[in-house]
């Protein structure tokens, strides 16, 4: 059986406390979702989800079929069919007050070069964009002007009727990975290593028609861009291959911190051999964000970080949080986190305070004087350095979900009805809170009961 093994949550004293790595049992009592449903309906990877509402869901992947769920019983409710090939990217388009029929939309990419627009309540193919010169990779809805954008080798602005309203010239041969709005009008798109600034101008009197202007292009990146997430009005972060976190305002777009130390595990001068090892990029690439109002949690290769952005630095880390690289991580209530990776398994973390251990003072004297000490200046220097620049918090593992037999590519959290996971193994599983599961089934049986007549009151 495979064997689920993870960092110890404490800085190494050097190669040998590195290689004990901490594991963790069956008795998981912090870990509520001891329940778990099997989803069977797509025939190749499932990699995206995209919640609908508080009880729907919608999952797509390679097989170029979308699937609508109910997140409570796990219940197949719409299978959507149209596209040809496989599904890039998913997002749902919320409905207006205003609009006459009140219904919730999904947009779907795929690899055919197509977009369909898709009525989740009935499961109709509203319409279909064929005219795109180049695979869709990303979708992004900008509601407060009711348009969405489509980033391929160019990027598209299209409104609800899918009108094309104006598009950019081609871009790159490597296409917009991601795309986040940001305040007046503008929106960030990463292609290859460059952000580039868009920004949005509506009709007006003196402007009968759309239009789109390039504002800027930020290159302070050294590779590709991985991960671009808004952390609030004010800022957004982008993550890069070669491990760059990088903070920026959103207003001037400059830089307003930087982290790129992620591929150093160690201040320990006897850790530099396994440093040297562990610069790999795939270990040190930045695959995904979630934001709070204080901190940044990032996915670093096979490790988690929390980088606070009050401080500009690291607080807390699992070096190797999974076995292979962490795809998708995500906040859950009281201080947690959760995790997916490339090993098939799914974690769940806690941000804890730890104290800090004080440097050992030096002592001083004659003998000291000559090498003599307890403790010299020299063997004091890397306990300082470590206090000074070593975490305040640790990612403690409260909970190993192992159900899924191949890499898991993202999740869901529904506060009422618990996880949803979606892997390369086809399935899609529903976790549910194994003690709160049981409280509805007794509550089903006493009601079920009390309608048959099968309750007789205590004597």
């Amino acid at each position: 059986m495979l064997r689920w093994l993870i960092g110890g949550g404490r800085e190494p004293q050097g190669l040998a406390e590195k290689a004990a790595l901490q594991t963790i049992g069956e008795d998981q009592s912090q870990n509520p979702y001891t329940e778990l449903l099997v989803l069977k309906a797509h025939r190749d990877i499932v990699r995206f989800l995209v919640q609908l509402d508080d009880n729907r869901f919608a999952s797509a992947g390679d097989d170029g079929i979308i699937i609508v769920w109910n997140a409570q019983t796990g219940e197949k409710l719409l299978e959507l069919r149209g596209h040809t090939q496989k599904i890039t990217a998913v997002i749902a388009f919320p409905s207006l007050d205003s609009c006459e029929v009140d219904s919730q939309l999904i947009l779907t990419a795929s690899a055919d070069r197509t977009v369909g627009v898709w009525d989740c309540d009935t499961g109709r193919q509203i319409q279909r964009v064929s005219c795109f010169q180049s695979t869709v990779k990303c979708l992004t809805v900008l509601q407060g002007l009711d348009i969405w954008l489509s980033g391929g080798n160019d990027l598209g602005v299209w409104n609800r009727k899918l009108d094309l309203l104006c598009k950019t010239d081609h871009l790159s041969d490597t296409g917009i990975s991601a795309l986040v709005e940001i305040p007046r009008n503008c929106v960030v798109a990463a292609v290859g290593k460059e952000l580039i600034i868009f920004r949005l101008v509506a009709p007006t009197e003196g402007l009968l028609e759309w239009d789109i202007i390039e504002v800027k292009r930020l290159l302070d990146h050294q590779d590709n861009i991985l991960s671009l997430v808004n952390i609030n009005d004010k800022s957004f972060v982008t993550g890069s291959h070669v491990g760059e976190l990088i903070i920026w305002d959103a207003l001037d777009w400059t830089v307003q911190a930087c982290e790129r130390s992620f591929w150093n595990p160690s201040p320990q001068p006897d850790a530099q051999q396994e440093i040297k090892l562990c610069q790999k990029q795939n270990d040190i690439s930045i695959n995904h964000f979630t934001c709070d109002e204080e901190n940044i949690f990032a996915a670093v290769g096979r490790g988690l970080y929390v980088y606070n952005l009050q401080l500009k630095h690291v607080i807390a880390c699992q070096k190797t949080a999974h076995d292979s690289n962490v795809l998708h991580i995500d906040r859950l209530p009281n201080r947690q986190l959760i995790s997916c990776s490339e090993d098939g398994s799914v974690r769940i973390w806690e941000v804890r305070e730890k104290q800090q251990l004080a440097a050992e003072p030096v002592p001083t004297g004659f003998f000291n004087m000559w090498g003599f000490g307890r403790v010299n200046k020299q063997a004091s220097q890397p306990v300082k350095k470590q206090q000074e620049n070593g975490t305040t918090c640790s990612l403690e593992l409260i909970g190993d979900l192992i159900g899924h037999s191949s890499s898991v590519e993202m999740f869901l959290y529904f506060e009422d009805h618990g996880l949803v996971t979606c892997s390369a193994d086809h399935l899609i599983i529903l976790w549910k809170n194994g003690e709160q599961e049981s409280g509805f089934r007794s509550i089903k049986l006493f009601q079920k009961l009390e309608e048959d007549g099968d309750l007789h009151p205590a004597v």
